[in-house]
This record gives structure tokens, sequence and C-alpha cells, in this order.
């Protein structure tokens, strides 16, 4: 994938119900790196007078699976709720914790493209441009030297009295120059 195109972004979705209970959202390519971004979950019409318990499965290490109840859900009460915001990495898997359902589970998967690979072409690019600037360099022209017995060659240019005395004619303007003491006011003033 290349760094101008768009992440891929595909809905996916599942039904949890009394036959099937658990639904695994897992990716099996490797290239890009696989994002869950969950959107909604909802009852379906045929949903009983029941609470509906939805929980989140994933696998926590060494310590096995660690389940999170995240909707619960009622015909007459609370049909649907939203949960856009909370992004997941495979594998997740959703489970009907309690009642029979059907409860629509709805999210977008997002493949992006896997940060190593990312960090290959930007060196290759770095190595690239390293590259051009060596040929620029050679290419540029050489200067010839000045000559050392040349005339004014060791005299500085000195600036013009009158644009100096014209621009400094106003202290209060002008800060003061160096060794004067920055901030002091003249002997005659008054405070």
């Amino acid at each position: 994938m290349n760094k101008s195109e768009k992440p891929l972004s595909i809905l996916w979705g599942c039904e949890l119900n009394e036959h099937n209970k658990e639904q695994q959202f897992k990716a099996d390519d490797t290239n890009h790196q696989h994002q869950l971004a969950l959107r909604s979950m909802c009852l379906g019409h045929a949903a009983k007078d029941e609470f509906n318990v939805v929980e989140l499965v994933t696998a926590a290490g060494t310590d096995g699976e660690t389940a999170v109840p995240v909707a619960t859900l009622h015909a007459k009460a609370m049909p649907t709720v939203n949960l856009s915001g909370i992004d997941l990495h495979p594998p997740v898997a959703f489970r009907l914790k309690v009642g029979s359902g059907p409860v629509y589970v709805c999210a977008e998967h997002i493949a992006l493209e896997d940060e190593s690979s990312d960090e290959e072409m930007d060196e290759e690019e770095e190595l690239d441009e390293e590259v051009e600037e060596e040929e620029d360099i050679e290419e540029s022209p050489v200067k010839p030297a000045k000559k050392a017995g040349a005339k004014n060659s060791g005299s500085r240019k000195k600036p013009e009295k009158a644009d100096d005395e014209g621009a400094l004619s106003d202290d209060e303007n002008n800060p003061p120059k160096k060794g004067k003491g920055r901030g002091r006011k003249p002997l005659g003033q008054k405070v």
C-alpha cells in the first residue's frame, strides 16, 4: 500500500442468537494491521421481552481470556446502543452471555499498512535523498578563490556616518548601546 492510498475500510457485522452465541473477529493477513471499530449493537425485530447481555472476549496473555460486558439490551427499554469510539485489535470475540437475541453487532474493519514496512520504506527514501544530495554537491561549480594581494582585502567597509547619525538622533526609540547598562536612565532625569 502506498502512502497516498487510504486505509482499507470494510463494514463488518454479525448476528448473535440462541443457536449462534459467539462470533469471532480475526484477521489472517499479516501484511496489514487490523482494527475493528465498533459502531452499534441492536436487537432484532423478533427479540423476546428479556435482557440480552453481550460481552467482549479478548485473549489476555498467559492468563487466558478476559470477558467484559459491553451492552445490556432490552426490547422495551434499550433496543440499541451506540459504541462509537471503541477500537479493538484482533482476535476478539462477541458472546451472547444472557438472552436469546437476535443481537446484531455492527463495526468497521480497518486494515492499515504495517509499521515495519513503513520504516523500511522511510529508510529507502532517506537513502535515495542522500544519494541525490551527494550528486548535487558533486555537480556544483567550484568558486574561484580571491587573491590575497587584492586592494581592500584586509580592510572592512565602514558604514556611512550620515546614515548612522540620522538614525541614532532619537535616543528614546533606540536600545542602549553596549556597555551603558540596560534599563538605566541618564543621570539628569527624574523618575
